[in-house]
């Protein structure tokens, strides 16, 4: 659209993973497979959760958020993704664009909340294990988890509405398969400093802010497990942490990888996003499904419940 002698552009234009047909096709199935699967795994624990009653402490209740967080998440991202592959017009309108980036943002910062509350929780049960059920009781974690969505929302909606404001009057290319807030950024014609200047405050408070939290949380969970005489309390204590530390280190590694280093559309970039945004929300209920004997357990006696037949 062209208003005297300002261009205005519409829509971007994904330019994808590959641009082969048979990859492509390859590519659909492998991704398809994987969305699948992700759906399946955090559903699956979600409705462990729900129906055992073992599993109704703080842990496994943050765990359910986490577990929900990364089907939507998957679903942001994954279906467009497949859509593109199959289509011969990969064009997105704005709403579509800005829609994607709002939520990718309110999920990456609600997750990175999330992670730093199952970290407090984990330290209350580790290093005052007397006092932990008066200080997780429910309405506090139901706060804590109510703070962390807040958050991300805001952070989502803030940035977007930021980003809406300036004026694209093209190039519309975006060098990959989803709308991600540097790309379009870099499209940008006006200047757009208080939209980076907000980005890297969020990177700052929500991305470094977290992760110094995380760290600090650990670093005292394991100088207390350390300081343990018994060889079995220190196994259980670490056995409990692994997975979640397994967790924060997948999110926060991809994440601080894909989004620190300059944007150059290499393909070392593409390997990345398609590891945070398709290969990490598959992992997280699997890491945490294999490594809790908890939730095997429960899993085992959800399998092995006969249902009851009502007449």
């Amino acid at each position: 659209m062209e208003v005297g002698n300002i261009t205005t552009i519409t829509a971007f234009v994904l330019l994808g993973v590959s641009n082969n047909p048979q990859v492509q096709v390859v590519l659909f199935v492998l991704f398809l497979v994987i969305y699948l699967l992700t759906l399946t795994g955090n559903l699956l624990m979600l409705l462990v959760i729900r129906a055992d009653s073992h599993l109704h402490i703080p842990m496994y209740f943050f765990l359910s958020h986490l577990s929900f967080l990364d089907a939507f998440y998957s679903s942001i991202i994954v279906p467009k993704l497949l859509e593109n592959l199959l289509s011969k017009w990969k064009t997105v309108s704005f709403l579509q664009c800005f829609t994607q980036i709002s939520l990718v943002l309110f999920s990456g910062a609600t997750e990175a909340c999330l992670l730093s509350v199952m970290a407090y929780d984990r330290f209350q049960a580790v290093c005052h294990p007397l006092l932990y059920v008066v200080t997780m009781e429910r309405k506090f974690c139901t706060s804590l988890v109510g703070a962390s969505w807040a958050i991300g929302m805001g952070t989502g909606l803030v940035n977007t509405f930021l980003l809406a404001q300036q004026h694209f009057c093209g190039p519309n290319l975006i060098h990959g398969f989803s709308c991600e807030l540097p790309h379009v950024l870099l499209l940008a014609c006006s200047y757009p400093y208080v939209s980076i200047a907000s980005i890297l405050t969020t990177m700052v408070i929500l991305g470094l802010g977290t992760l110094v939290l995380l760290l600090g949380f650990y670093t005292r969970i394991i100088m207390t497990a350390l300081g343990i005489n018994s060889a079995t309390g220190r196994s259980k204590i670490f056995s409990t942490c692994s997975s979640h530390f397994l967790v924060v280190t997948i999110f926060y590694g991809s994440g601080l990888f894909r989004y620190m280093i300059p944007t150059s559309d290499s393909v070392l970039e593409q390997v990345l996003s398609l590891q945070y945004s398709v290969v990490s929300p598959l992992l997280n209920p699997f890491v945490y499904s294999l490594k809790n004997q908890e939730v095997k357990g429960a899993l085992r006696r959800m399998l092995a419940r006969k249902p009851r037949l009502t007449f």
